[in-house]
């Protein structure tokens, strides 16, 4: 009989309930929250075998903490993955997890579309230490081939990317990074652990916002790095020691409790969202609408080869510029205007003058970026009540 007590034998709902669980002596069956810094010890021998690594327990919470070390289990439970260090932030997350493996001389190959402060981490920071970067058209296996060649030793990625909902393959790529020796780092947020599985096509490192979908509600910020044992003790145990980009307990309390929600939720998002979409593009009123779980979108088949649904977020086109696009935001009733996305309450933003204002206007216009450009991230509230919310504010953008 099968032990029901191994996580890898649990279903996807088990795990996101389960997934980790430690309980107390008190048997509490809500996750304990513990809020301490440090941890006593019964003698000094203990606290002497714990720094050496010579017997298992906590120092300090800046290394780990047990309501953290649950919603690291958990991750890796639902990933799949023998490693997740939770992290203070996403952004946390993506520039530990290239940080800590890069050095002088070394050469990152990166998509260009890439969240905004993403693509600053990766252009600005980066090669400030002597870190060659280069930026490719993440939809272009042309462009992938010709950039990941001897010398790569970092390849970055988002996918869908923000807010341009650009699909990268995965398969393509991470053969290429492979032969020549790179790591493959990869951005899941848009996609979430549910809808796509990185390491299935060989990713090597897969980082999240836990902020989003995982938490799901706009309550806290958090992000989580997956890898390897071997890359863990290689690259991030020590950078993670030493730097302090740990989460705090009470945030990776809220967000093992989101965990347990986030199949749910999750799925009524994604059935929204394609409601959604099919309305904005047979409107008729806008110039682009993409969502990879349309057939018109021009990597749908490539996104439904690496994804189970089209995800929660839809990027539209408004003609008529900043002018217009700020007039359907400012007209919305229901859909609230914030640069958050993966809540239960839909969102809308323009990113030229949010997510993506820092990066230079000539890029964003090469992305697709353009002043008409809006995302919209789908909740859950009843589908009609958005597009009717939708629909008047699109009446109301020529005026």
């Amino acid at each position: 009989m099968t032990d029901k007590k191994d996580p890898s034998s649990w279903r996807l709902a088990t795990k996101l309930v389960r997934g980790g669980l430690m309980r107390s002596e008190f048997g509490e069956t809500a996750e304990a929250m513990y809020l301490t810094s440090g941890f006593a010890y019964d003698a000094a021998e203990t606290a002497a075998a714990r720094f050496a690594g010579e017997a298992d327990g906590f120092t300090y919470s800046r290394l780990s903490n047990p309501t953290v070390a649950m919603f690291e289990e958990r991750m890796a439970i639902l990933e799949d993955m023998p490693v997740a260090k939770a992290t203070a932030t996403g952004m946390a997350a993506v520039t530990a997890a290239l940080m800590c493996q890069l050095k002088a001389g070394d050469r990152v190959v990166a998509s260009k579309a890439l969240f905004g402060s993403c693509r600053y981490v990766v252009e600005q920071i980066i090669p400030r230490f002597g870190i060659e970067v280069e930026l490719v058209h993440g939809g272009d296996n042309e462009a992938w081939t010709k950039a990941i060649t001897s010398g790569t030793t970092t390849v970055f990625v988002e996918t869908p990317a923000n807010p341009t909902l650009d699909v990268v393959d995965l398969t393509h790529v991470c053969g290429l990074a492979h032969e020549v020796g790179a790591t493959v780092v990869v951005d899941n947020v848009f996609a979430t652990p549910l809808l796509q599985r990185p390491a299935d096509f060989g990713v090597d490192v897969v980082v999240y916002s836990a902020t989003k979908h995982i938490d799901g509600q706009g309550r806290v910020l958090g992000g989580c790095i997956l890898c390897s044992e071997q890359f863990f003790e290689d690259h991030l145990n020590q950078y993670m020691r030493h730097t302090g980009q740990i989460i705090s307990p009470f945030n990776a309390w809220v967000l093992v409790k989101g965990l347990e929600t986030l199949e749910l939720r999750l799925t009524r998002m994604c059935e929204n969202a394609a409601k959604v979409a099919d309305f904005l593009a047979d409107h008729g009123g806008l110039d682009r609408v993409l969502y990879p779980g349309r057939a018109d979108h021009p990597q749908h088949e490539l996104a439904m080869r690496q994804m189970s649904s089209g995800g929660t977020v839809i990027t539209v086109d408004v003609p008529g510029g900043r002018d217009a696009a700020f007039r359907l935001l400012n007209t919305l009733q229901i859909i609230d205007i914030s640069n958050n996305l993966g809540d239960a309450k839909s969102l809308m933003t323009h990113p030229a003058s949010t997510t993506h204002r820092a990066i230079e206007e000539a890029d964003r216009l090469e992305l697709g970026i353009i002043e008409g450009t809006l995302r919209l991230s789908v909740g859950l509230e009843d589908p009609d009540d958005l597009i009717e919310d939708l629909d008047q504010a699109l009446g109301r953008i020529g005026g």
